[in-house]
């Protein structure tokens, strides 16, 4: 199990823990506490994991590092340590070990980031675009701007808020740079090479998640933007920015659902578990929490509605892919 286990696999604590903070933020405490304490035990098995794959499977994880698709996968572990500082500040108020986590977050992304797209850059034998690029490659986005959430949301109560806020800006717009690029390849690769049902993989709804979690990003600077002059003299510009994120966010919604239904129903792909789902249903919390967020930073309170609407689409999403994965390690076990 840890030799194939995947690297996206920390997509588990993400999904958990922005489905505990939509609840948190939406008014259902004992959802969010039951969540996170969940989420700690999935964290730390999926650290301990991590550890024993390098020990144990170096050659494995080597491999995945050089591999166009599953490379990016190592990005959860960013978004997902990010998520669980999200979690210790908003639900139990622990700003000390939120920050450890945020300082985490931000060595992991540095390394990864300049790791995995130096070896794509140099390696010699690469794939074609259909093969490999995928959704996943905006998980780089999305570990981006999980460092710019929980920057902006630790921000006010640091001496440093200045500082901090004026790197959670450039680590926002980074992102901003990088799902304009990588975006625009996986729409010529929708367009211009033929999609089988097995090419359209679950991680495909992060290029709604990734919309979703810059448009938390941008949220969060807006509610902090009195620390920061900085971000103050673009205010208008950050949120003209944050409502085009989730006009995005919201654009791609109905379209990942009919796609969906062209490859579960019209193509009649079999719809069983697979770890990448959890990177579906990271999305679907990801937008209740960026929508409620927003309703505040634009001023617009019914779109408080669409969050809760969107929070508990999420968290039958969650209990799904969770009954999935217990029928799994049940099998694997009983084997």
């Amino acid at each position: 199990m840890l030799a194939e286990m995947h690297p996206a696999y920390f997509a588990l604590v993400m999904a958990t823990g922005i489905v505990s903070l939509a609840a948190q933020l939406l008014g259902h405490r004992a959802v969010a506490v039951a969540l996170f304490a969940l989420n700690l035990v999935f964290y730390a098995v999926l650290v301990v994991c991590a550890v024993l794959r390098v020990v144990r499977h170096r050659d494995r994880v080597v491999a995945d590092l050089f591999h166009h698709g599953r490379s990016f996968g190592f990005f959860t572990a960013v978004a997902a340590t990010e998520v669980i500082g999200s979690q210790l500040l908003l639900v139990t108020a622990w700003q000390r070990a939120a920050l450890a986590a945020w300082a985490v977050g931000i060595v992991l992304w540095l390394v990864l980031t300049y790791t995995i797209f130096t070896v794509i850059t140099v390696k010699s034998e690469k794939p074609s675009l259909a093969d490999g690029i995928n959704g996943a490659w905006l998980l780089i986005v999305v570990a981006a701007q999980s460092v710019a959430v929980l920057g902006a949301q630790l921000a006010p109560g640091m001496s440093a808020a200045e500082l901090v806020l004026f790197f959670c800006l450039v680590v926002w717009l980074g992102g901003v740079m990088l799902y304009i690029w990588i975006i625009a390849l996986i729409f010529y690769r929708y367009s211009f090479f033929p999609l089988n049902p097995s090419d359209l993989s679950p991680p495909y709804w992060i290029n709604m998640g990734a919309a979703a979690i810059s448009t938390l990003a941008g949220a969060m600077l807006v509610a902090a933007a009195g620390r920061s002059p900085v971000v103050t003299a673009v205010l208008p510009f950050v949120r003209g920015l944050t409502l085009l994120w989730w006009a995005t966010a919201s654009w791609w919604i109905p379209m990942l659902l009919i796609l969906g239904l062209w490859r579960h129903v019209y193509r009649r792909f079999p719809l069983k578990y697979d770890p990448l789902y959890w990177g579906a249903v990271f999305p679907l919390g990801m937008y209740a929490v960026c929508t409620a967020r927003l309703a505040r930073a634009v001023e617009a309170p019914f779109l408080i509605d669409l969050a809760r609407g969107f929070m508990w689409v999420a968290f039958v999403a969650w209990l799904a892919a969770a009954v999935g994965l217990a029928a799994r390690l049940a099998r694997r076990r009983a084997a």
